[in-house]
């Protein structure tokens, strides 16, 4: 956690509230000026039976949260948020929320700031190859179906880049660097918020694939070869697609398809030099 002095105004929750375009997503919205993780509040408020669609907002957080237990540095002036969600289907099909979130995070980017997003699985959105945003789902199940889903955002969008540990500023940006300006963050979240209601409607109406059709536009290292590096073993293989699941599809030597469900990827040609090759 980096601690730095504010760089922009505390978001103002009327202004989120009063012209919020959503059924679901947002009522009610919870506003808190530091917390140590905005999805732990999120799951002990869902455990106590929270609506569905309560969104948890924080101006820092002092324990982040990413994936595989990594800290998240949380300075003011991002966009930490975290959506209680409660689908009826199974467990399995959890994974796809993490993906419609990044769907949602690169619509958003585009709707307001005609920027050109590109989603790296699984959960992480770029700008000019530099990550702006992660996403962290989590679940409690209950029996064989899912009891809730804490859906994690966490945007850079306010501070200068300085505000991040060393080790993140080679490969981070924000809103406010590729912009040259600080971004309104109260309509951020409302347009979030609509384009997260819509993709999710489509999910629990089981119509995952028009999903899948948004995140292939946005996944510009399909086709590339690539490492994953899972906590078992690393795979080296060309990208050729996402399943219906939510898995990654890996082609290797040319004959054998795997499917992946986790692991941290890095590219090592890009698909832009390799059209000869790309598999079809």
């Amino acid at each position: 956690m980096s601690r730095t002095a504010p760089t922009t105004q505390p978001i103002q929750l009327s202004r989120v509230k009063d012209r919020l375009q959503t059924k679901i997503l947002g009522h009610p919205v919870l506003l808190l000026r530091e917390l140590t993780s905005t999805n732990d509040l999120a799951k002990e408020l869902a455990v106590k039976d929270a609506r569905e669609g309560t969104v948890v907002v924080a101006e820092t957080q002092t324990i982040g949260k990413g994936r595989l237990g990594r800290k998240w540095a949380s300075p003011a002036g991002g966009m930490w948020l975290s959506i209680i969600l409660r689908p009826k289907t199974k467990p399995k099909h959890a994974p796809k929320l993490t993906l419609m979130a990044s769907v949602a995070v690169a619509k958003t980017f585009s709707r307001l700031f005609q920027l050109k997003p590109e989603i790296k699985w699984p959960n992480d959105v770029l700008i000019n190859h530099k990550k702006v945003c992660g996403i962290l789902t989590e679940t409690k199940t209950k029996g064989e179906a899912l009891d809730f889903v804490i859906l994690g955002m966490g945007i850079n969008a306010n501070f200068d880049i300085n505000a991040l540990p060393a080790s993140l500023r080679g490969s981070s940006t924000t809103l406010k660097e590729e912009l040259g300006k600080k971004i309104e963050r109260e309509i951020l979240l409302r347009t979030l918020l609509r384009e997260t209601e819509s993709l999710y409607i489509l999910f629990l109406k089981e119509e995952f694939e028009t999903i899948l059709k948004e995140w292939r536009n946005h996944a510009s290292f399909l086709g590339s070869y690539v490492e994953i590096v899972s906590c078992k073993e690393i795979i080296r293989g060309w990208a050729t697609d996402m399943d219906t699941d939510g898995a990654l599809m890996i082609k290797i030597n040319n004959r054998i398809i795997r499917k992946v469900t986790s692991g941290d990827v890095t590219i090592i040609r890009k698909a832009a030099k390799l059209q000869k090759n790309r598999i079809s």
